[in-house]
């Protein structure tokens, strides 16, 4: 499934760059590109399609971004939203009960009144772009120092984000592309009053489970429908996509429009490496301790299972995904063509002597970094991270900590997640109604407290006090039963109370987070001057190199921001067999008689009692080749005309390997089809008026 579960890790361990191209060009129908600039010279020589300004700009303003790492596209003028199953699982786990199972039983409002207010979920639609490049540069000219240049780009970015939240009103991001080659404000138009309108049962949703997870054929209705208010009515988006009944065609062109997370494609070879032998492996590790607690827990108790379902399908596709995109690093012919691009690339810097020299030295601070990555890399990880904390609780705790901490200084000096103008976002998820279980909060901080030993070590000092002679099991259990931040009135208090009210707390999880707060600190500040300011300066100098040879129409790196991604409808041979592009209901009915309809092959008795009702021969899910990687689940696919064909829920084995090099002779992005959508919302759910609905 092709979305960032962000709660896993954090930000910044699936986020492990945005850098810069060794390769001449975009092969094939490679690229994740920028709708300012679409890729127009490759659509017109090869597809005779040139994209016209008001056709990307209907699409632009028609996609939508979920704050949970996921893609979506408005489907109709009455704000209707649709997405995959698995982006709108966190949504509705929060909303589900003991006694109200949304995300195994599935959900349909057949009135707007019905119609369920989401907890804390945000959605994102890109208004405008503004090229701010010009404006850091010159604000970060004068550092003789990485410390100083980052403290400078840091303070630029605050402040150009907070002029333009305060002059429009909108959600106001720098966006980082090229790694410091290009600096892009990206205002959005932010909603919060987002209510489900209807998700299918999970057996659907996620038909062959973990087994078929990243695999093809595939037989899933990966959908979900959310409705967008604004001041308590139902806002009329001025773009939505009207609604393909027949679908893509065999070999037809298409296009995606979402939210890639992060790609790695232009890293050195040098740097690849590092992922390969120190971080991922480090990152398995923990993803398979997670799900074997989670699973073992799971076991125990129905509602233990409905508890930590969402967290447990989170580590489980991220595991996946990580072994499939390390098998490729693993791979000598995947290492021999990117060491290939880049010698090529170093030997066409050679032949200009303006540029050798700075690109020698690029990839020489490259090398450093590397170095001063590895030797913060656990603690950076464990503290700033949180691999340690492994507790919603603590992140609260944490929150509030810093938010008192950030908002006393001046806005251009804070951390940017404590920015000015990003602080209505981050309230939202501080302030959260969604329920904590003391059993499971209690079972995750446990572990990852143990970890915390192993890692570190048990004389390690600040373990010790972290532990406070207590065994793992024990802390976990006197902070998560000692602490008040479940109340959400206890949290805005605290909030309010600013530092003062911080430093006279005595909640035990406040405290914890206030002891490891100044260590994790300095492993971030660390991370950012040692590693990730001189990265930026270094690729910064291969981006120049870079354009002096082969100019600039070429695409950034993902990250997480809106893109434009275009293929065909293509099979492809797998073992010697053809795969054809398609699969049909018919299909799914067979694959779960093959399982005697045993989980996780289990169809949901809804299909079962409305087999007669439905035409097995209507396409199900179809694959094209795309360019996508995690984010881009939800993505709404479209042709020609900008009518809406499919929607993005995955990708195949072969294709994980995109996070670092895009292949296209058996990697395919996988979708749900229009028609299967609308088939199953009639006959199986009748849900005509939603169905009704779409497109119009």
């Amino acid at each position: 499934m092709y979305w960032i579960k962000n709660h896993l890790f954090g930000v910044g361990v699936f986020a492990f760059g945005v850098l810069f191209s060794l390769v001449v060009a975009a092969r094939g129908d490679e690229g994740m590109w920028l709708f300012n600039h679409p890729p127009a010279k490759v659509l017109k020589a090869k597809y005779g399609f040139q994209p016209e300004a008001a056709w990307l700009t209907h699409l632009q303003q028609a996609a939508v971004r979920f704050n949970n790492g996921g893609s979506g596209s408005f489907v109709s003028s009455d704000g209707l939203v649709m997405t995959n199953h698995h982006v709108a699982a966190d949504a509705l786990q929060k909303l589900s009960s003991r006694n109200k199972d949304l995300l195994r039983n599935g959900f349909y409002a057949r009135t707007r009144a019905e119609e369920i207010k989401c907890l804390d979920l945000e959605l994102n639609v890109l208004i405008g772009i503004e090229d701010v490049t010009a404006r850091i540069n010159a604000a970060v000219r004068s550092a003789a120092r990485p410390a100083e240049a980052e403290k400078l780009r840091r303070a630029i970015m605050n402040n150009i984000e907070q002029e333009s939240f305060e002059k429009t009103g909108l959600r106001s991001d720098v966006i980082t592309l090229y790694h410091g080659g290009l600096y892009q404000l990206y205002r959005y138009k932010k909603y919060t009053d987002v209510r489900l309108v209807f998700a299918p049962e999970q057996a659907i949703a996620f038909f062959g489970g973990d087994p078929d997870n990243f695999e093809y054929p595939r037989y899933d209705i990966d959908i979900s429908f959310f409705r967008v208010y604004e001041n308590g009515r139902p806002v009329k988006p001025a773009h939505y996509l009207r609604w393909s009944q027949s679908g893509p065609e065999d070999h037809g062109l298409v296009f995606v429009a979402g939210n890639p997370g992060r790609t790695d494609r232009m890293d050195t070879v040098h740097h690849l490496q590092f992922l390969r032998d120190r971080v991922f492996p480090l990152t398995l590790n923990v993803l398979r301790r997670r799900e074997v607690l989670l699973l073992s827990y799971s076991q125990r108790s129905a509602e233990n299972a409905r508890r930590a379902k969402d967290d447990l399908f989170g580590y489980q596709n991220s595991r996946k995904a990580r072994l499939g995109v390390l098998a490729g690093l693993q791979d000598p012919a995947v290492m021999r063509r990117k060491q290939a691009a880049e010698e090529a690339f170093r030997r066409a810097v050679a032949q200009r002597p303006a540029l050798a020299a700075g690109c020698a030295k690029a990839f020489a601070s490259v090398d450093q970094s590397l170095a001063a990555w590895g030797k913060i890399q656990k603690d950076y990880d464990l503290l700033e991270h949180g691999m340690a904390f492994d507790s919603r609780l603590f992140s609260i705790a944490r929150m509030l900590v810093r938010l008192n901490e950030e908002t006393a200084k001046p806005n251009a000096d804070r951390l940017r997640e404590y920015a000015e103008s990003a602080l209505g976002s981050l309230k939202q998820k501080l302030f959260s109604t969604a329920p904590i279980y003391d059993d499971l909060e209690t079972l995750l901080l446990a572990d990852s407290l143990g970890m915390y030993v192993e890692w570190a070590g048990a004389d390690d000092t600040l373990v010790q006090k972290v532990l406070a002679g207590k065994s793992p099991q024990q802390r976990a259990a006197q902070l998560v039963h000692g602490t008040k931040l479940a109340d959400v009135a206890v949290r805005r208090q605290l909030a309010k109370g600013g530092l003062e009210a911080i430093d006279a707390s005595i909640d035990p999880m406040i405290q914890l987070a206030r002891l490891v707060d100044k260590p994790a600190r300095h492993a971030r500040t660390f991370f950012q001057q040692n590693v990730e300011e001189p990265q930026r300066e270094a690729y910064g100098r291969i981006a120049a190199a870079r354009f002096a040879l082969y100019g600039a129409d070429n695409y950034p790196d993902a990250t997480f921001t809106l893109r434009l991604a275009f293929g065909t409808v293509e099979g492809y041979r797998e073992n010697g067999r053809e795969v054809p592009p398609w699969t049909t209901l018919a299909g799914a009915f067979k694959r779960a008689g093959q399982h005697e309809n045993r989980e996780p092959f289990d169809l949901p008795p809804s299909w079962l009692d409305h087999r007669d009702r439905l035409n097995l021969r209507t396409p199900m899910d179809f694959v094209c080749n795309a360019d996508i990687v995690g984010g881009n689940s939800g993505s709404p696919v479209v042709n020609r005309q900008g009518e809406l064909v499919g929607i993005i829920f995955d990708g195949n084995l072969q294709s994980l390997i995109w996070d670092f090099v895009y292949t296209e002779d058996a990697g395919r992005a996988i979708a749900v089809h229009s028609s299967a959508i609308v088939e199953a919302l009639q006959k199986v759910y009748q849900a005509d008026a939603l169905a009704k609905e779409l497109g119009r």
